[in-house]
């Protein structure tokens, strides 16, 4: 048995290290960064689950005055530059926060959960306190945020204040590291009290503004918030996003990385499924893999060879902005998002700069969003021949991978149950147990105008659009169960009023061939006798052939006669 050791819910650099864990090294991070020393800000954006947390720990062991830590890159890029190492390596003062835990109901609870992390910095820091030369009001507000018992000012004021309390402390300026700054934006535009929260985390961010204690800073995050929002009159501010190059190897796994992993796992053959479904993120010019799905599955196959790809990224969000996109389709919109379902390519404008509160202002930012947050990615030369050709800031787009493909049609397909309740269906339904196929045919054409299609129009798709029309109705809806001499599509049982109804579709491949795929469903029923059994136990037995043409539907119908009880 393989005994790598492959880490799963850890970003703790120091333990990655210390036990032995299977690391990736992405110490040139280090060295890309202090090319550019004059540069006192850097943001750098990218989606979630791609290694900002374990790099910005990793920078955290790097510079912290408090560690000794050359053990710990030993064998790592960065101890090849030996100079650099020297001059930064554990001398500088270093304030490590991350918000990704910031979340809540409401914002008092979200705010709470904000003083919990000053307060948890400030613990870590809190020998200074010792230091009889520090300023005494300084030294108490450090206390009370410590105890969280700090005024809503002193919290807005608490970075500041405490790289100012180390500068004066260690005679040094300080390096200060925020990971997922913008989480609690995320959380809290989509809970309904956005500006309450915009306006401590802006007073939080005016630590990298004009800050004389602030050596450097590095700010991670999943959107480029824009800086007249909230990074209003910070100077010498660089931004790092992933249409840039720079940086890109340093977040997420190329196809170098994940071929040496697979190596050293003996998982060689598992290479192609890796690809298909975790791979496919165009990077600046880098094709990414998502480190976090390579990792689960790995582990998992060492644990289990026979195991099978699955979605873990789906896993670490509520894919909230997916259903905040479909909510907003509108028929162009929809067109789109049925031609990236069927591995398609669209053309899209992409705004970088965004706000949390104007994502769903305009249909440019919700795909922006999409690209923004991993959803969408670039398309290459080889999916659309023109894609180099397009103007600035308009990007080839598509779903990419399988993983991602997989997310999108399970989100589109929980948002068609739930909302196919909601749509009033009474004629439909009624229409169903009087046999009248000429109005069964308007209302579904009618209902198919609403939805999104996926799996480009294939029979499953249509299948699902059949069962979740009467799911939630008081019907007992039945899917491909055993029933004659073969499987039916769709069987609806009406206990109360002693019906049944047996449905089998079928996908024309043109719009000519609705009527003769029609009548070939019709007449499948009746030779496999799907409609046989229930003549024991249901008076009325109505039977119909549907064929599907993308939004278009016919119908006919042949009633299996009366039964008597």
């Amino acid at each position: 048995m393989n005994e790598m050791k492959i880490p799963v819910g850890s970003s703790d650099f120091s333990e990655y290290r210390k036990q032995g864990y299977y690391y990736i090294d992405k110490t040139g991070l280090i060295c890309e960064l202090l090319k550019t020393t004059a540069t006192k800000v850097t943001l750098i954006t990218r989606p979630r689950r791609f290694g900002k947390t374990l790099n910005m720990s990793m920078l955290s062991c790097f510079f912290d005055i408090r560690e000794k830590s050359s053990s710990l890159f030993r064998g790592l890029e960065i101890s090849r530059h030996k100079e650099l190492c020297r001059q930064w390596m554990n001398q500088y003062p270093t304030v490590f926060v991350t918000f990704k835990t910031v979340d809540g109901r409401n914002y008092d609870e979200a705010y709470a959960m904000l003083c919990a992390v000053i307060s948890a910095v400030c613990i870590e820091h809190y020998g200074i306190l010792k230091d009889e030369t520090l300023n005494p009001v300084q030294k108490n507000i450090f206390r009370r945020l410590a105890e969280k018992t700090a005024s809503l000012e002193e919290v807005k004021n608490s970075l500041s204040l405490i790289t100012q309390m180390l500068h004066a402390h260690y005679k040094k300026p300080v390096v200060l590291l925020i990971d997922e700054y913008d989480v609690p934006l995320a959380k809290a535009s989509a809970k309904g009290f956005y500006d309450d929260m915009l306006d401590a985390v802006k007073g939080l961010l005016q630590a990298v503004k004009d800050n004389p204690s602030l050596r450097c800073a590095v700010i991670t995050g999943c959107l480029r918030i824009a800086k007249e929002s909230i990074f209003t009159g910070t100077n010498n501010f660089v931004s790092d996003t992933i249409t840039d190059t720079r940086l890109n190897e340093y977040f997420g796994f190329t196809q170098q990385d994940v071929d040496r992993l697979l190596t050293s796992a003996g998982l060689d053959a598992h290479a192609g499924d890796i690809k298909t479904w975790y791979n496919g993120y165009s990077f600046g010019e880098f094709n990414i893999y998502c480190p976090w799905d390579v990792m689960n599955h790995v582990n998992a196959l060492l644990l289990n060879p026979d195991a099978k790809p699955k979605g873990y990224w789906k896993n670490t969000s509520d894919n909230a902005i997916i259903r905040t996109f479909i909510e907003h389709s509108g028929s162009d919109i929809t067109q789109k998002f049925e031609k990236l379902l069927a591995g398609g390519v669209i053309v899209q404008k992409i705004s970088e700069d965004m706000t949390y509160d104007f994502l769903r202002s305009s249909e440019e930012n919700l795909w922006s969003i999409l690209y923004l947050t991993g959803y969408l990615t670039r398309a290459g030369e080889s999916e659309h021949p023109k894609s180099s050709l397009l103007p600035y800031g308009t990007f080839a787009l598509k779903i990419p991978n399988a993983e991602i493909m997989e997310i999108f049609e399970t989100t589109v397909a929980a948002w068609f149950e739930e909302n196919a309740r909601t749509w009033n269906r009474s004629k439909l339904f009624r229409a169903v147990w009087e046999r009248d196929a000429a109005c069964i045919e308007s209302e579904m054409t009618r209902l198919l105008r609403k939805t999104i299609s996926y799996h480009d129009y294939s029979e499953n798709y249509y299948h699902a659009f059949l069962a979740g029309i009467f799911a939630g109705a008081g019907y007992q809806v039945e899917s491909n169960k055993e029933h004659g001499e073969g499987r039916s599509d769709i069987i609806v049982k009406d206990y109360t009023k002693d019906q049944v109804a047996v449905f089998e579709a079928k996908y024309s491949k043109s719009i000519d061939r609705l009527q003769k795929d029609c009548e070939s469903a019709l007449a499948q029923i009746d030779e496999r006798m799907y409609a046989e059994e229930f003549s024991d136990d249901y008076k009325d037995t109505v039977c119909y052939g549907i064929a599907f043409y993308k939004k278009r539907c016919k119908i006919l119908t042949k009633s299996k006669g009366t039964f008597s009880l």
